[in-house]
């Protein structure tokens, strides 16, 4: 059937960074791009710019905040939805999920919008979180979170499930990226005892769910072993997290790394520190709904050692199988790097995850619902 032109509103907390925003402002722009009419509310957020200059229309609603005051914004967006009618309503978080239900109840079926929900993280089991298997159709960013409804939402309709990945820009992340010089000498100035030095880089915020510990313990393995490794351990400290940063500091004291290892606090380079790494790694003991660093890296051309669990184990088993190793196997680990410290193998270009077919996919989605 041929295109029409929609009017989508997708809503989320707030628009201040990370995976989710990104993916909405992706959508919101390939939207406008086809000639649609794109809006996202949120509370608001340092992304709101981008977005707008993108030519999407920011809707201002706290509805992301966790109070029942929220709840006074059901009558008011069913209102809005009656006056300021839209074809359909992507919800992306598990509050404004709720909202959007409480207010789509007291609207007659005939006129309600369409409903999409994308499940991007492996919640806890319970009611709070089933109203994301509300929708019509329900996105799984992976098959690993289309495993976790089957499994946790046994009366859901298999039907209205459709996995579509997260993806990136092969231009963003090409394979065989090497770094201009001025980066290599300010980051060559900012870390000397990176050169000559086997860099291993664990990337991520930092909180106790990453692996930080095992990264440590491996780090000290290898260096016993006499392998010339240097670990970074790249991502920023939340405010709360304080205590927990520095638990790993005065690890790294007790184990005797401080000349081999350091924390590069956050950084918008990752391109270029995927590049400029030997072997990246991904050590979460919870598995993860995806896994977009471990993409990334993969995506330039940097190998990746990762736990065999969730969206990461799903990554590396499609594109690069040999670095997969059993959850919490640290013996494992460490051997791996020493075998890739002799032969360090090479990592095809991948043609999968990419940015361009979850884009396809959400707008032919979008359609189908309301062909």
């Amino acid at each position: 059937m041929a295109t029409r032109r929609l009017k989508i509103l997708q809503i989320l907390p707030a628009l201040n960074g990370g995976g989710v925003e990104r993916g909405t402002l992706e959508v919101a722009a390939a939207l406008v791009a086809a000639g649609h009419h794109s809006m996202v509310m949120s509370e608001g957020g340092s992304m709101v710019p981008e977005l707008e200059r993108g030519g999407s229309e920011h809707l201002a609603w706290p509805i992301g905040r966790k109070s029942l005051w929220t709840l006074r914004l059901v009558p008011r967006l069913r209102r809005w939805l009656r006056s300021h009618p839209v074809d359909v309503i992507h919800v992306r978080s598990r509050l404004p999920a709720w909202i959007v239900d409480l207010a789509l109840r007291g609207i007659a079926a005939g006129h309600r919008p369409h409903h999409v929900s994308t499940v991007h993280g492996l919640y806890s089991v319970g009611p709070y979180s089933a109203v994301m298997c509300r929708g019509e159709r329900i996105i799984a960013v992976s098959h690993t979170v289309e495993n976790y409804l089957h499994k946790h939402y046994p009366a859901l309709d298999p039907e209205r499930i459709r996995v579509i990945p997260r993806g990136i820009r092969a231009t963003e992340f090409p394979h065989g990226y090497q770094p201009n010089e001025a980066w290599r000498l300010a980051w060559q100035t900012q870390y000397p005892a990176l050169l000559d030095r086997f860099v291993l880089t664990l990337p991520g915020r930092i909180t106790r769910l990453k692996g930080h510990h095992d990264f440590l313990e491996m780090i000290h393995r290898l260096v016993a072993a006499g392998l010339p490794v240097y670990g970074l351990i790249v991502g920023g400290e939340h405010p709360r997290r304080q205590r927990y940063a520095q638990e790993l500091r005065e690890r790294v004291r007790e184990l005797g790394l401080g000349p081999h290892l350091c924390f590069t606090g956050q950084r918008s380079d990752m391109r270029e520190i995927y590049a400029a790494s030997d072997i990246v790694f991904s050590l979460s003991s919870k598995p993860e709904s995806f896994g977009r660093t471990t993409l990334e890296a993969l995506s330039v051309g940097t190998p990746v050692i990762g736990y065999d669990h969730g969206g990461v184990g799903e990554i590396l088993a499609n594109l690069f199988p040999q670095g997969l190793v059993p959850l919490g196997d640290i013996a494992t680990l460490t051997a791996r790097v020493s075998t890739y410290y002799q032969t360090l193998p090479q990592v095809a270009e991948q043609r999968r995850y990419r940015l361009e077919d979850m884009l396809t996919s959400t707008l032919s989605l979008y359609q189908e619902l309301m062909n």
